[in-house]
């Protein structure tokens, strides 16, 4: 087992303990870090993600559509530069209709007030830039290669041992292992599982027109078909594709050929941007929307996927996990910084009150919006589409609905502003 911890004693001295190095957890340690805190950051790969695992020539399968928001999280703790220099493609202009009626809604930044609607950012590139803040910084020691085993509490606070025998203390410990956190099982925190009986069918595509800077998205029979752009070396004619189906479709979509696969896209996109040629691998991985009952416990806190985990149709994921770590963050240092037990529930329970709301009223949106748009039945057909057309015309209702969909929620961290 590798493991990186050359920076501190791993057992003493360690103000927060955070499992798992994706981006959330890892621009967790960042914010925690750049204030002065002592933080081990655990990771069950063997060895962090670098801009050298990262290619320039092709995009990577996984990308997020970032809000400003997120933006400038990221350029607050000096991130995004490096985002910027590798590759992002900022979109400001979004589409979205009904592929089984007439409904269509346009929105764009003018209209909502801001620069961009957001950028779509391979996660391998804002992992590599995390990566890059955490990895040489004096307050962090990492532990790749390192799998959680068991956990105790004392009253001062978590004890955390390693498969391969190490042990380590703090007053806090946050989860940040995704959706399938073995932290929060080993917390005995339940979940809510709401199986969505889809797939999500992701790849790179290169059509013959570029896409404009916008992100488009049709709402077919089986789920939402989402073509987000991509600029690769000045090419504006990639995208990123996410289909949302069945699993049965999912099926038959990941037995075509490349060329079948193309064909099939284009046809369901309505040929928009013309022709479609797959140009990256095709993956598939099942939707599951889940909601921890609870996101603290004493000396422990859950961000990101381990606190809940959403439909990619909105794009949202990712935002969310990084607000709860920058309202963690907050929360957390201002208790530090004034002598207060920061991994108690009087400092960890205003965490859970800023983030629970927010991403409750996400998860029922996003479900909502399965439901009516899953919905064969000629009265959600005809109320789906008369809905997008009449809002299509409200400009205030739109500027209300784009400033939600940009982050802009909620009493806002420092960090986010």
């Amino acid at each position: 087992m590798d493991t990186l911890a050359t920076k501190t004693d791993p057992a003493k001295d360690l103000d927060v303990i955070v499992v798992g190095a994706g981006m959330v957890g890892t621009a967790l340690a960042a914010l925690l870090a750049q204030a002065g805190m002592q933080v081990a950051l655990v990771e069950a790969r063997a060895e962090p993600l670098g801009w050298h695992d990262v290619d320039d020539t092709q995009a990577g399968a996984r990308v997020s559509a970032l809000t400003p928001v997120s933006q400038r999280l990221l350029t607050h703790l000096g991130a995004w530069p490096a985002m910027a220099r590798f590759r992002v493609t900022p979109y400001r202009y979004m589409q979205v209709w009904d592929g089984e009626g007439s409904g269509e809604i346009h929105f764009s930044a003018d209209e909502a007030g801001v620069a961009v609607l957001g950028h779509i950012v391979e996660n391998d590139v804002t992992q590599a830039a995390l990566n890059d803040l955490v990895r040489e910084h004096p307050k962090v020691a990492c532990f790749f290669g390192a799998v959680p085993r068991t956990l105790q509490t004392t009253a001062s606070g978590r004890w955390l041992t390693l498969a391969d025998g190490q042990v380590l203390h703090a007053p806090l410990l946050v989860a940040a292992d995704g959706a399938r956190s073995a932290l929060r099982d080993l917390a005995e925190i339940d979940v809510t599982s709401d199986d969505m009986r889809q797939e999500a069918v992701v790849t790179t595509v290169k059509c013959t027109q570029t896409h404009g800077g916008t992100a488009r998205q049709a709402f077919l029979e089986g789920g939402p078909l989402a073509f987000l752009p991509l600029t690769l070396n000045d090419d504006a004619r990639f995208c990123s594709i996410v289909w949302s189906t069945t699993p049965e479709h999912a099926d038959t979509l990941a037995g075509l050929t490349p060329e079948a696969f193309g064909q099939a896209l284009g046809e369901a996109f309505g040929h928009r941007l013309g022709g479609v040629s797959v140009c990256g691998g095709i993956y598939r991985f099942p939707l599951v929307q889940r909601h921890a009952r609870q996101y603290v416990k004493p000396h422990l806190a859950l961000v990101g996927d381990a606190a809940h985990s959403i439909h990619p149709l909105a794009g949202q994921g990712v935002n969310l996990g990084l607000m709860d770590a920058a309202v963690l963050a907050e929360e957390v240092i201002n208790a530090w910084s004034r002598g207060a037990p920061w991994g108690e529930l009087s400092t960890l329970d205003r965490y859970e009150r800023r983030r629970r709301w927010d991403n409750t009223a996400m998860l029922g949106l996003m479900k909502g919006f399965r439901e009516l748009f899953g919905s064969r039945m000629p009265v959600f057909t005809l109320a789906r589409n008369l809905g997008m057309s009449g809002m299509n015309r409200l400009a205030p209702v739109k500027r209300i609905v784009m400033r939600q969909a940009t982050g802009e929620r909620g009493r806002l961290p420092l960090s986010c502003r």
